[in-house]
């Protein structure tokens, strides 16, 4: 036995029960400021009665919006959806979606192509993470005529992006590991692979890199020189666990490890935890993003704090703003950040 009735009520139906016409029963869903309220109550206590339910599809398509945006998922759906920072970034775009009445769809790759995936979309706008202008993704988007905020991407004409100084972040996270006085160092770097960028020197990874190395060279460290090894793994806490047991068995183990992501630091260091090494004493750990997490973990984790909240909010208001055809003052959009001192960096030198 089916569950559905055979023959849903229309509007028709719906006119004819209320003595309406169909536009005046149109109005009393998509627009009542354009009847009485006498007229819209009327019509909807007739819709009531004959258990009609609009349609949204169907509405969307009338007024062409689709009353979705996009997410463009910079990973694997299973390490995006673990990854704070990204976690926080969608709150950041959902609240905002909220507040317009839209929904918020997360769209992965199609068959590893991520512009199949903006070809067939259902939605009215885009956000993605880490782009550039050159890539075939923008071509699609154009292509659609779709308006597209980055964040962590790099700003050019037509593509707004929100960002921190990546470089100068990670060039006094640096800064502080060295002034603590270590000089035996090992940088955990994100998979550039990761992160959707035509142009690797201009990703995320890359600019931290480049304010890591500045750090160390200004200290007479050569960053590429046996002082300093470089890991490089995906954004998940296993992941964060097998840089920290890679570490923990190198012959020449160094005295700090300076992470680009807090969830691979904490990951580390509950490897270190499990191995009997003590952090800081034994091995200091420093993150970047301050997710939660970095100040429930022992001890408390220094980083670099960025709010990633804020980073979704500010993508998704001039989404919106070009959703609606509104001007966006500036396709850069920086945001502060600051140094989290707390207790997982040991200083080695008075």
């Amino acid at each position: 036995m089916s569950i559905y009735h055979d023959k849903r009520p229309t509007i028709k139906d719906i006119a004819a029960a209320s003595g309406y016409s169909k536009t005046a029963v149109s109005f009393a869903f998509n627009a009542p400021s354009r009847i009485s309220v006498e007229a819209r109550e009327k019509i909807l206590g007739c819709a009531l009665t004959l258990g009609y339910v609009p349609d949204p599809m169907a509405r969307n398509l009338s007024l062409k919006r689709y009353k979705s945006i996009g997410f463009l998922l910079p990973q694997v759906i299973g390490n995006t959806l673990r990854n704070p920072h990204i976690t926080g970034v969608l709150q950041g775009i959902g609240t905002v979606c909220q507040e317009h009445g839209y929904t918020l769809t997360l769209i992965p790759p199609v068959d590893g192509s991520m512009s199949e995936a903006v070809r067939g979309a259902a939605v009215d706008g885009l956000i993605t993470m880490g782009m550039s202008v050159e890539m075939k993704i923008v071509d699609m988007m154009k292509l659609r005529k779709l308006p597209y905020v980055t964040i962590d991407g790099t700003p050019s004409e037509g593509m707004p992006s929100v960002n921190i100084n990546e470089v100068e972040a990670a060039y006094l996270i640096m800064r502080e590991v060295l002034k603590a006085g270590h000089q035996s160092i090992v940088i955990i770097a994100l998979n550039k692979d990761s992160f959707e960028a035509a142009d690797k020197s201009m990703n995320v990874p890359t600019l931290r890199l480049k304010g890591y190395h500045k750090a160390l060279r200004e200290a007479g460290i050569d960053p590429q020189g046996e002082e300093v090894a470089h890991l490089v793994c995906d954004t998940t806490l296993e992941e964060g666990r097998r840089m920290g047991q890679i570490v923990y068995a190198m012959e020449r183990r160094p005295t700090a490890v300076v992470s680009m992501s807090d969830i691979v630091a904490i990951g580390a260091i509950l490897h270190f935890h499990e191995s009997g090494l003590l952090v800081p004493d034994d091995m200091s750990v420093v993150g970047f993003d301050d997710i939660p997490e970095a100040s429930f973990i022992t001890p408390r984790l220094t980083t670099i704090r960025q709010s990633s909240v804020e980073k979704g909010t500010l993508a998704a208001q001039a989404l919106f703003r070009a959703i609606n055809g509104e001007e966006i003052e500036s396709n850069r959009m920086e945001l502060s950040f600051t140094i989290q001192e707390r207790e997982s960096l040991k200083k080695l030198v008075s």
